[in-house]
């Protein structure tokens, strides 16, 4: 059987632009002599389409392009991700679900059994779970159509199993000879392994082909990777599709030979995942151009290359604001960094604004001594100039404070969190030096000196990161065991962490949960990332 695995890049709710996109792979998949070509999971709607479906015209439109795309088929199925309509009225509208299109015609459809849960989805909200899942038939052959976590429990996300308790045990003991799962499964550090290992170990327990289809792209916070693949019935992977970039592959199921898993090295990874979800961001919400503050240190530098990257060159726009406590140095590193990547920055010193305003507030602030108020009204002049710029020139502020900074609150509300997209909100500091080496491997574009200079918002003189946080790799590790793997304080001390130092961290967690919930959206690498996936109350009182 000749499969077509067609990894696009829907848009959500570009119900007419993502059929085009459909129709192009499948007829590149058709003329290529496949049996069937595969689209992934809500691909005609985009994933996730959220509220988007309580909107009756949303669902009429996305039903009726759905004919249109069944009406252009031929002698070539396609299996293509769409919203269905609940035909048992048992409580939601809507299924999540997959339509066999047949020469001309919607043959059948399967709708989704185990719903996705997780903060990410909450699919639960919007489809009713199918209660029976039967296998179909396509060229001749018995298969077993799946989506998402129904071929797994998926070990990122927790699923409602409201139908049976196997789907691939049913599908398989009715005749399903091949298991197809159209997904849109979301990337995060390591998911490209996991996810392998997962879909060869389920190819080998059922002793049938598995073919993966996902999802690529980015579409506001969800990052997805692609990574199609095929493995055989004896787990052996026969295809795969690139990862951060929409394919076309073609693969015989039954006489396609074993191939090598490839994966790249978490930095590069993160690094392709980044650029993917800006580039996406951008462009599917209507910017071309790019405008962010360039301080000198690593954490700019770093979103500065990612715009470069995404966008252009010519898209990115830097300003350098520097304070009265601002070192040559970093103006240096500021402009180095632009050379280096060709992009305009201009100068635009505080010093002035930053008199006047201390000035404007001398009678009221009387004779109290200077403090984080100070340090803060430098961040927010800066902010102000940033959005002034943003929005006389059209263009979507990047902010560049990283997830390490924002899980204890070391950034400025209404200053440098200002922005309409946080990249890096889910990078870690360490993370962040990681991928700046990986960035320099050929030649030096983010200066040595950003690299190796201690890290400063250089708001007061000789300051530096350490002053109020722990170094970077103890702070990282301490918010590693308490956000991701869910540790008490107790635990993480008998890790052997500093007991003072631990709850330092965790009092900063917790009451800098405001900022957060404040914060601009951030591409999310992690899991859990600090986003709309943490649901954490603001006015609460709880201590361990």
């Amino acid at each position: 059987m000749k499969i077509a695995l067609a990894q696009i890049n829907p848009t959500v709710g570009d119900l007419t632009g993502n059929a085009a996109r459909i129709l192009e792979a499948y007829r590149r998949g058709a003329a290529s002599g496949a049996h069937v070509v595969v689209c992934p999971e809500l691909c005609l709607t985009g994933y996730p389409p959220l509220d988007l479906c309580r909107q009756k015209s949303f669902v009429q439109q996305s039903l009726a392009t759905l004919e249109h795309l069944a009406a252009a088929t031929n002698q070539t199925a396609l299996l293509v991700g769409c919203v269905g309509k609940n035909k048992t009225h048992l409580s939601r509208a809507l299924t999540n679900s997959a339509a066999l299109l047949h020469a001309g015609k919607i043959l059948a459809t399967r709708a989704k059994t185990r719903l996705s849960i997780c903060d990410d989805f909450d699919e639960n909200y919007y489809f009713e779970p199918a209660t029976e899942n039967l296998p179909m038939t396509i060229g001749g052959r018995s298969v077993g159509l799946t989506l998402g976590a129904d071929i797994s429990g998926d070990d990122d996300c927790r699923t409602a199993r409201l139908g049976p308790p196997s789907p691939l045990a049913a599908l398989t003991t009715a005749g399903a000879e091949i298991i197809f799962n159209l997904a849109a499964s979301p990337w995060h550090v390591g998911r490209t392994r996991t996810r392998y290992e997962s879909l060869r170990g389920l190819a080998q327990q059922w002793r049938r082909p598995v073919v993966f289809c996902n999802q690529v792209g980015g579409n506001d916070e969800l990052i997805f990777d692609g990574g199609s693949l095929v493995c055989n019935a004896a787990g052996q992977l026969v295809v795969q599709a690139r990862l951060f970039e929409e394919d076309l592959v073609v693969v015989d199921v039954d006489h396609a030979p074993p191939v090598a898993f490839h994966e790249t090295a978490d930095e590069e990874s993160l690094y392709r995942a980044l650029v993917l979800g800006l580039r996406d961001y951008f462009h599917k919400c209507g910017f071309q151009t790019a405008v962010l503050g360039l301080s000198g240190g690593i954490d700019s530098a770093l979103v500065a290359c990612l715009a470069v990257e995404a966008l252009g060159p010519e898209n990115v726009h830097g300003l350098a604001l520097p304070s009265p406590f601002s070192s040559p140095g970093s103006l240096d590193d500021a402009h180095a960094l632009v050379w280096n990547l060709g992009i305009r920055c201009d100068v635009l010193p505080i010093q002035s604004v930053f008199a006047a305003c201390r000035e404007q507030l001398q009678p009221i602030f009387g004779d109290r001594s200077e403090d984080l108020t100070e340090e803060n009204l430098q961040a927010r002049i800066r902010g102000t100039l940033l959005m002034a710029l943003a929005n006389k020139s059209n263009s979507l502020l990047l902010t560049t404070s990283n997830k390490s900074e924002l899980a204890v609150g070391y950034c400025t509300l209404y200053g440098d969190m200002n922005g309409g997209l946080a990249a890096i909100k889910d990078v870690p500091k360490t993370m962040v030096y990681r991928v700046a080496h990986w960035i320099n491997r050929t030649r030096e574009i983010i200066p040595a000196a950003s690299i190796t200079k201690a890290p400063s918002a250089e708001l007061r003189p000789h300051q530096t990161d350490q002053d109020s946080l722990p170094p970077y790799d103890v702070l990282d590790a301490i918010l590693d065991a308490r956000l991701l793997q869910g540790k008490t304080a107790s635990e993480i001390i008998a890790d052997g962490f500093d007991e003072a130092t631990v709850r330092q961290v965790i009092r900063l967690i917790n009451v800098s949960e405001y900022k957060r919930r404040q914060a601009a959206p951030g591409l999310k690498v992690t899991t859990p990332a600090l986003g709309p996936v943490r649901r954490m109350p603001l006015a609460q009182r709880f201590r361990e």
